[in-house]
């Protein structure tokens, strides 16, 4: 039988990746889409995704979604505890790993696997130190299809924000940012590839900055390509 696995899933490409490399392995099956929803704004804690987008994702997917809801600027103590609520279940029902779309940052990975190890669990790590400008590249030439939606402007122009990320955006980018974004300079949600069902139908709204970062709104669309 193969082993009950977590996806922690934000909605974009590194998550996407490492869930694709879980879908084609035959020893592995995910029980579920984990993943953070602020409660208030309803959306994807720190991508700012409305929640309707994401579980478009997970119908497309046909997965279960698993919402770790937590408070509008919640500590990490709290934080912790909706997601060590959530493990605990799982883990009863025989899940002893979770996994991550995580690339290189040692104390993020080593901050997750300490987590874990606190209920027996371990983390799963399938695109760890792979070359991110390999993984951007093969990322676009699947079909993969994702739009920036969160930006660092003290890493990233704000005017990346809204933008596709396809072989323009990668030759836009400037020495320093990471391809895939790793270090946190942006985020992105993925609304079409190899892994879906379907396209999730998006449009573009507003382009606003809170507290320091740059987000594109994205809306719930009619046509199942991005419009502008």
């Amino acid at each position: 039988m193969p082993e009950p696995v977590l996806m922690c899933w934000s909605g974009g490409k590194d998550s996407s990746l490492a869930l694709q490399a879980v879908l084609q392995d035959p020893a592995l099956n995910v029980e579920a889409l984990l993943t953070t929803v602020t409660e208030g704004y309803e959306r994807i804690s720190m991508h700012g995704v409305r929640r309707a987008l994401l579980e478009q994702q997970a119908a497309s997917l046909k997965l279960p979604l698993e919402q770790v809801r937590i408070p509008i600027q919640a500590s990490n103590a709290v934080y912790e505890a909706a997601m060590r609520d959530v493990l605990m279940r799982y883990q009863a029902r025989g899940v002893s790993r979770v996994v991550f779309g995580d690339l290189f940052l040692e104390d993020i990975r080593r901050y997750r696997e300490r987590n874990l190890a606190q209920l027996g669990m371990q983390g799963l790590f399938p695109l760890w130190l792979k070359d991110t400008a390999a993984l951007a590249r093969a990322f676009i030439a699947q079909g993969f299809r994702a739009i920036l939606v969160c930006v660092d402007p003290n890493q990233l122009d704000p005017a990346f924000c809204g933008r596709e990320f396809d072989e323009a955006l990668l030759r836009d980018f400037p020495p320093g940012v990471d391809p895939c974004g790793e270090r946190g300079e942006f985020h992105t949600f993925v609304y079409d590839g190899p892994i879906f069902q379907r396209p999730i139908p998006v449009a573009k709204g507003e382009i606003v900055e809170r507290e320091g970062f740059w987000f594109c709104d994205l809306l719930p669309g009619s046509k199942p390509v991005m419009v502008g």
